[in-house]
């Protein structure tokens, strides 16, 4: 398994830097699951010069970003002369007020994930909770450290879907809706709030109790309702079935809430694939013990 990794220069600047908070955290995981990290120049240099990851054979360098390092992310990400130039996602700790962060190849990197249905991560609780879920699936024990990611009955999940995105929504919630009713609250936008409901209504939910609180449609600010609960801490968790093949006329609402979420790197997670958010649940229900699909 390979990831494509870059860093923002904030995210590596100093030695309690949100990538060193990462690989402290997740060091042991990478080298249990022999993770490839394909990582542009200045995040290599930052990680070998603060001595992590030593002697890990998963480790590769690719160019600064100026000197086209993100751009073959985003061709690997696409996939390239088979298998050995061919990434699995990519670990993107975005800085959300560094201009870099909305070049076109920052932006292209995130929407060819989307595209292909592999994980973009972008916040280190992300980076954190996608470690662990690989782990799981590996049969791997669960690693204590990452209890605070499942503890569910203390987190607050938000569901969004854009319109083309909203039947694989509702599979999604149908296929884990007891993982899902574990949250202490759960919020959604307008149209998809109220098909959650009709759902949680007809699989024996109270009849007139929402199952998800809505907010605004997303185009009517529903989106930047939630970017507010993220960064009151009163969201930490974002399942966002992203559309990337249509025009969205509320394209800087969704940047908000995107934003949001990597402002609280360290608290807010956030899925953007159904196939990503269906792995996810699959390894928290058997972290958890529970029945899965």
């Amino acid at each position: 398994m390979r990831l494509g990794l870059a860093a923002n220069r904030l995210h590596h600047a100093t030695g309690d830097a949100a990538l060193f908070r990462w690989l402290r955290a997740c060091e042991p995981g990478i080298r249990e699951l022999d993770l490839g990290l394909h990582a542009v120049g200045r995040t290599y240099d930052a990680i070998v010069a603060a001595g992590m990851l030593a002697g890990h054979a998963g480790l590769r360098r690719y160019p600064y970003g100026r000197d086209g390092g993100l751009m073959k992310l985003v061709a690997e990400v696409v996939g390239m002369e088979g298998d050995a130039r061919t990434l699995d996602g990519a670990l993107y700790l975005i800085d959300p007020v560094d201009p870099s962060s909305i070049f076109p190849e920052a932006v292209a990197l995130k929407r060819q994930c989307v595209i292909h249905g592999k994980p973009f991560i972008s916040t280190v609780a992300s980076a954190r909770d996608w470690i662990e879920m690989e782990r799981i699936h590996a049969g791997l024990a669960p690693d204590p450290g990452a209890d605070d990611l499942h503890a569910l009955e203390r987190q607050i999940l938000a569901l969004i879907a854009h319109d083309a995105m909203k039947p694989q929504m509702l599979a999604f919630a149908a296929g884990h809706f007891d993982l899902l009713s574990r949250c202490i609250h759960r919020v959604a936008t307008g149209t998809t709030g109220q098909l959650l409901n009709e759902l949680a209504w007809s699989r024996g939910w109270p009849a007139g109790e929402p199952w998800v609180e809505r907010h605004l449609s997303g185009p009517m600010g529903g989106d930047a309702q939630i970017a507010d609960r993220v960064l009151e801490g009163r969201c930490q968790r974002a399942i966002f079935f992203e559309d990337p093949h249509v025009a969205r006329q509320h394209e800087a609402d969704i940047q908000l809430l995107e934003r949001a979420v990597t402002t609280m790197t360290d608290e807010a997670v956030c899925i953007t694939s159904p196939v990503v958010a269906a792995r996810w649940a699959v390894a928290a229900e058997k972290r958890n013990g529970m029945a899965y699909d």
